[in-house]
């Protein structure tokens, strides 16, 4: 009986040893799943990190060529301005070959600037102001009741650049 108590007690063993294995198997696959899991996970945020990156490099490169051109614009607009002023004492003189080779020459500048994204704000005498478009350099007594509040006279032509204003119309209104 020894011998078959022996056995027995080896089956048992054995059986607690495969179930001990199997565990240590299941829980080592639960391990690795896990594992695999957290890393799965870590690419993922690593992943969506590099395209956030991306996104924000594009972004500030838009920007820096948008700005590098702004600061341009800006610098250039000065010179639009004598442009209009010296055409306005042209057209006094009448002389009409010097007004036609200056108003080329402020054409192709003006061309240049726009197809850059230079665009005109259209403002027109006896527009209602708007204080987030205008700049409102003066107010004088309206020469009529119809002006009252309204542009009267425009003493800088605004710009934008893109969607952006780099410099607002600069406007006396009427009181």
């Amino acid at each position: 009986m020894s011998k078959k108590k022996d056995i027995k007690e080896e089956a048992d063993l054995n059986e607690k040893d495969i179930q001990q294995e199997e565990t240590q198997e299941i829980s080592t696959e639960e391990q690795l799943k896990s594992e695999v899991s957290k890393e799965k996970d870590k690419f993922l945020r690593l992943f969506a990190e590099f395209e956030n990156y991306k996104k924000r490099t594009s972004r500030e490169r838009i920007e820096l060529f948008r700005t590098a051109n702004e600061d341009l614009m800006t610098v250039l607009l000065p010179i639009l301005d004598d442009f209009d002023r010296g055409l306005a004492e042209i057209k006094k003189v009448k002389d009409k070959e010097l007004l036609k080779g200056m108003e080329l020459i402020k054409n192709k500048l003006q061309n240049s600037l726009n197809q850059k994204g230079l665009s005109h704000i259209e403002v027109k005498k006896g527009d209602v102001f708007d204080v987030e478009l205008h700049e409102a350099i003066t107010q004088i007594p309206a020469p009529s009741e119809d002006l009252k509040g309204k542009i009267i006279d425009v003493v800088e032509q605004g710009y934008k650049l893109g969607e952006k204003v780099i410099r607002y119309p600069r406007v006396v209104i009427g009181q």
